[in-house]
């Protein structure tokens, strides 16, 4: 059964409606797929109505935008409910993003001279989602007639001159809070992760202890290399490998169903699979 489990939609910072999305992966093959918009759960309707329109099998998911220092570490969580726990994060979480996005816009003006207001980067962002950096970078991209690509890497990542820390939830909260809305937890594209090799590992065996279950082997930047090393990884700790694009819009490097990606038994058994 070819699977992408790991795919963003304008829910969060994709580009996709969640009917495009299942549209282009049945055209791609694909059989089983979970679109996890950052920080919510939201529209799980809209996105099981979507996958049962094109024949698709469909997982609950989301990705929590977690960090470590200034490390992102992000977490997916699969099987999620919109428990009490999974409101207050929202809630919390909500909060913290507009502080940060405020401290953004502050630093964007007095250190570049480049303006945009709040109203602008709400304009990306759908009714009832969390705002994100790339809903920033999309207006700055605007702004400057230039990809919002370049605006993240000019103006936003870490080390640009509006980048903001405020308010990140740990990859360890990631975990309690994927477990308290009913789900498992998957630690997502360990290969993007900037960090030596043995303090990852020490990473991984405390989001193991905490109750981390898998790890995203397969992945659209893993090199097989990479692959390789984190299938082991995973293999040797107990923990379950899953695999996605992790794409928000098609490109040279994204595309919905790639890398070719089969769950294994154990995953299966482990998924609340719809249709």
């Amino acid at each position: 059964m070819k699977a992408d489990l790991h795919v963003h939609s304008v829910y969060s910072d994709g580009r996709y409606t969640p009917e495009e999305i299942c549209n282009r992966a049945f055209d791609y093959g694909v059989e089983l797929i979970s679109i996890t918009d950052h920080d919510t759960l939201f529209c799980q309707v809209k996105k099981r109505a979507a996958a049962k329109k094109y024949g698709l099998k469909y997982v609950a998911g989301w990705e929590i935008s977690a960090f470590k220092e200034d490390e992102k570490i992000h977490i997916l969580g699969y099987n999620c409910k919109d428990t009490a726990a999974y409101y207050d994060f929202v809630d919390r979480n909500g909060k913290n993003a507009i502080l940060r996005m405020e401290d953004r816009l502050a630093k964007l003006k007095k250190e570049t001279g480049i303006v945009v207001d709040m109203d602008e980067v709400f304009s990306y962002r759908e009714k009832g989602t969390p705002i994100h950096t790339m809903h920033l970078s999309y207006a700055i991209a605007k702004k400057l007639r230039i990809t919002s690509d370049e605006a993240y890497k000019r103006y936003l990542k870490k080390g640009a001159p509006a980048y903001s820390p405020l308010g990140r939830c740990t990859p360890y909260e990631a975990v309690e809070c994927i477990k308290a809305c009913g789900g498992f937890a998957v630690l997502a594209h360990p290969g993007r992760i900037d960090m030596p090799q043995a303090e990852l590992l020490r990473l991984i065996e405390g989001l193991a202890a905490q109750g981390l279950v898998g790890i995203e082997t397969v992945y659209s930047s893993h090199t097989k290399e990479q692959t390789e090393y984190f299938a082991g990884i995973a293999k040797g700790m107990g923990l379950i490998a899953t695999g996605g694009s992790d794409t928000h819009q098609e490109d040279d490097t994204h595309t919905i169903g790639k890398p070719y990606f089969t769950p294994s038994e154990a995953l299966l058994e482990r998924l609340e699979i719809i249709g």
